[in-house]
């Protein structure tokens, strides 16, 4: 993102949220606020990130208690998903409009599952750098977010 997370926090205290606290240093961020519609979060965000920052970042917005039910339901459960492999979830905004036929694998990067706005992946680490990433940009587009199934379970603890 080209921004540092002190920056991030406070622009987003200046939005009106409050307990804002960054996740890591890769764009997360916890934080408590009246109103709890993710589109109207999102906007909010955003909006104040150009007013605030003069730049923009499109942003995904899950509450703590979705990522934690994310989490509960261990999708990747029902795969069978290589003890060395990485776990991935991609966060769209919306679902996709055409369904896919699923797994979609492509240099040991796997695209297994997709539950609402969740993209499941897994990937085998390659010679050939983050595979992964094409698949789900090929796949989904650019305006789309992916975390680490390990950072998932940081934020919603957050």
């Amino acid at each position: 993102m080209n921004l540092k997370m002190v920056e991030l926090k406070r622009c987003l205290e200046a939005a009106g949220f409050t307990a804002v606290k960054t996740v890591l240093a890769s764009g997360n961020v916890a934080f408590d606020a009246r109103t709890t519609l993710p589109s109207t979060l999102e906007r909010k965000i955003e909006a104040t990130m150009q007013h605030e920052l003069e730049r923009s970042f499109m942003t995904i917005v899950r509450s703590t208690s979705d990522l934690q039910k994310l989490l509960d339901s261990d999708p990747y459960a029902a795969f069978r998903v290589p003890a060395q492999a990485k776990r991935v979830v991609t966060f769209l905004r919306e679902p996709p409009k055409t369904k896919l036929k699923l797994p979609i694998e492509v240099d040991g990067a796997r695209i297994l599952a997709i539950r609402d706005n969740e993209v499941f992946v897994t990937y085998l680490p390659s010679p050939r750098g983050p595979v992964f990433m094409t698949l789900i940009e090929k796949t989904f587009g650019t305006h789309v977010t992916t975390r680490t199934w390990d950072t998932v379970g940081r934020c919603a603890r957050a």
